[in-house]
């Protein structure tokens, strides 16, 4: 009970004074008129945002599209690593028909590889 031995009844205080309080914790926490009354602060609330919601979506569209060029990278270094299966393939039957045939090791000795000097 209040301190004046009348009970508030929250149906008939006015609108306009329960609008005004925030449920925390279900503790009532009151924030002074000022601060959503001023036109300045809703101004930069409002503008700031919009830009957050601009800068939101700008970052979804730009993982689309690298997500996307991944994988078409993705796509071609597996081609790549094909390609470069079959060429190891290839020249290791070639120095395989090489020990064979010595007349094509003047065409392979190009592409012999070298060792590594550091």
């Amino acid at each position: 009970m209040p301190a004046g031995g009348l009970e508030i009844n929250p149906f008939l205080t006015p609108i306009f004074t329960l609008k005004i309080a925030v449920d925390i914790c279900r503790q009532f926490a009151r924030f002074g008129t000022f601060i959503m009354k001023s036109e300045a602060i809703n101004t930069v609330l409002t503008f700031v945002l919009a830009v957050l919601v601009l800068a939101s979506v700008l970052f979804a569209l730009q993982s689309i599209f690298r997500s996307r060029e991944l994988r078409n990278l993705q796509a071609q270094t597996i081609a790549c690593q094909s390609n470069l299966n079959r060429l190891n393939l290839l020249m290791n039957d070639a120095i395989i028909y090489g020990k064979v045939h010595p007349d094509i090791t003047r065409v392979l000795q190009p592409f012999e590889a070298k060792p590594v000097t550091h």
